[in-house]
């Protein structure tokens, strides 16, 4: 049978709302690294001023996740795209002309409802516009958005860390991916699915159990995420378990000691800076252009259960090597006399105690080096699977182990930074894009927003809860046992991913539907075969009984 799938001119149409709309969210969320700094110097900000100016994108976020859903299902797709483009308007306007901290705060909150709601509504609307052969290269054309959205935050912080009011540019520029998207969105029909060819394409497979598409459309509540009409219960499980797998793996804070692990092994301070944020980021973006060219050849099962595996691995080894070279990137904030403070920014941010008034401006060179400070230690891992990444935590940890010869330690460290290359990689072609891939085809149309954001809004939270913790988890178990806690974690996603997730390639969103309502998951299921004729044979002689 042959692949539904969309006219030419409609796919380099759907290509460009993906890619420009996981743009515009990585540029938002990476953005803060470079712009906090002149922030700080402009209206002299506390730490708890800086904490709630970066948190505040994060609340927006979890906002829309919340109320996005019903938005989604209620006005469409397309529409919720373009009102959350209108939102990040708003809201970019707020920061870029912003003479206080409150206007700060809530342009970073409608910045942080919009790509919330846009990213929900554009894998949504994206997946059930293009056909089967084409959904997963599209989908995951936002991951790639995403980190080259944040590869052009951290070039545009540079060129503009020395430019008068250059944090007002910073900001503003975000919109023109947005505007962008809004424009290849009018050539796009508003209504993404349609019944009566979604249904024209099981006939095939289903023989003559087909029913009238119109006459028998369901309608499903909220509720119904956690029955068990039509498997809806099993769906639920398979998509809170990649959502939350992928964050309890510890992706987001591995990142966030990753300017100490290139420390470790002789960068400098420069060098370490462009290395950690543009270096980590090519990494990203190679890899998840991999995942482009795979998802629809060997499936999302494989990429997941090869992300996992491969995580596990590099995790632990990070683990290992800092049982024996201490990875000290300086005090950490656990050590200081305000335990209170869960920020560190920089070590020039010690200027902001007390009440002496904000340092003289400095010249261009120096405010660069600022800014490259800046972004060597604040989040590094913004992106789909980590968006409420928060500036990096400066960590210290003696050495469990009797010192190592010098050339035996500068080939653990270098061991350790292929570790966080393999790590992040990992990480790209696997949780990163396939996670919100899966989710945006598992679901039936008419719940499908809703249940997309109330996944969502469990990944920011859970996301949220793993920063938090991360100090406090190193303070009770140490900085080695903590990265093997996270690789025990990949192993356990593994098992999940193996039992509960089923390979969706190739197969057109109504055909997944029916799998799942004729499927019910159990502990001891076998995991899903890839041909979707053995499963429909098996359907047909279900019937027949």
């Amino acid at each position: 049978m042959r692949a539904t799938g969309c006219p030419r001119p409609v796919l380099p149409l759907c290509a460009s709302v993906s890619v420009l709309g996981g743009l515009t969210f990585g540029y938002e969320l990476a953005v803060i690294s470079g712009a906090l700094l002149p922030l700080q110097l402009a209206f002299g900000l506390s730490c708890s001023e800086q904490e709630l100016l970066v948190g505040s994108l994060l609340l927006g976020a979890l906002l829309a996740s919340l109320v996005g859903g019903f938005f989604i299902d209620c006005y469409g797709r397309k529409q919720a795209i373009l009102g959350g483009n209108l939102v990040l308007l708003a809201g970019s306007l707020s920061l870029g002309l912003a003479r206080s901290l409150a206007w700060l705060v809530l342009g970073r909150t409608a910045v942080g409802f919009a790509i919330s709601l846009s990213s929900m509504a554009c894998c949504i609307y994206v997946s059930e516009l293009v056909g089967s052969r084409q959904r997963g290269v599209l989908v995951s054309l936002y991951e790639a958005g995403i980190t080259l959205g944040i590869l052009l935050s951290y070039a545009l912080n540079y060129a503009l860390a020395g430019a008068p009011w250059g944090w007002r540019h910073m900001f503003g520029w975000a919109v023109a991916p947005a505007l962008l998207q809004s424009l290849s969105l009018l050539f796009l029909p508003a209504a993404a699915t349609n019944e009566t060819t979604a249904h024209k394409a099981l006939i095939p497979l289903q023989g003559r159990e087909a029913t009238k598409p119109e006459l028998e459309r369901p309608h499903y509540s909220f509720l119904d995420l956690f029955r068990a009409r039509d498997n809806m219960r099993g769906r639920t499980i398979v998509g809170l378990g990649l959502v939350l797998f992928q964050q309890l793996t510890g992706q987001p804070n591995v990142l966030y000691y990753a300017s100490t692990i290139f420390h470790s092994v002789g960068f400098r301070v420069g060098s370490s800076a462009v290395l950690a944020s543009v270096g980590l980021g090519v990494v990203k973006v190679v890899a998840t252009l991999a995942a482009m060219g795979l998802v629809d050849r060997a499936g999302r099962r494989t990429l997941l259960l090869a992300g996992c595996a491969l995580m596990a691995l590099s995790v632990s080894g990070i683990g290992f090597v800092s049982f024996a070279v201490p990875m000290d990137s300086g005090p950490s904030c656990l050590d200081r006399p305000n335990g209170s403070r869960h920020t560190s920014l920089s070590e020039d941010l010690d200027l902001l105690q007390g009440s002496a008034p904000p340092p003289l401006p400095r010249t261009k060179e120096a405010e660069r080096e600022s800014v490259l400070l800046m972004i060597e230690e604040t989040k590094l891992g913004a992106s789909a699977g980590d968006s409420t990444a928060k500036p990096m935590l400066a960590v210290g940890t003696a050495s469990l182990a009797p010192p190592v010869p010098a050339p035996g330690r500068a080939l653990l460290r270098w061991t350790a930074l292929f570790c966080l290359m393999t790590f992040v990689s990992a990480f790209s072609f696997g949780f990163g894009p396939v996670t919100w891939l899966v989710l945006s085809e598992i679901y039936p149309a008419q719940i499908r927003g809703r249940a997309f954001a109330f996944c969502s809004s469990f990944n920011w939270a859970t996301s949220l809860l793993i920063s938090l913790s991360f100090l406090h988890l190193i303070a009770a178990i140490g900085l080695s046992w903590t990265f093997l806690l996270y690789g025990l974690t990949a192993v356990l996603s593994l098992g999940f991913i193996y039992v509960f997730v089923p390979e969706t390639k190739g197969q057109s969103l109504a055909e997944i539907d029916q799998q799942f309502q004729k499927r019910r998951f159990t502990l001891s299921s076998r995991p899903w075969q890839n041909s979707s004729s053995i499963q429909y044979r098996r359907i047909q002689a279900h019937a027949a009984s």
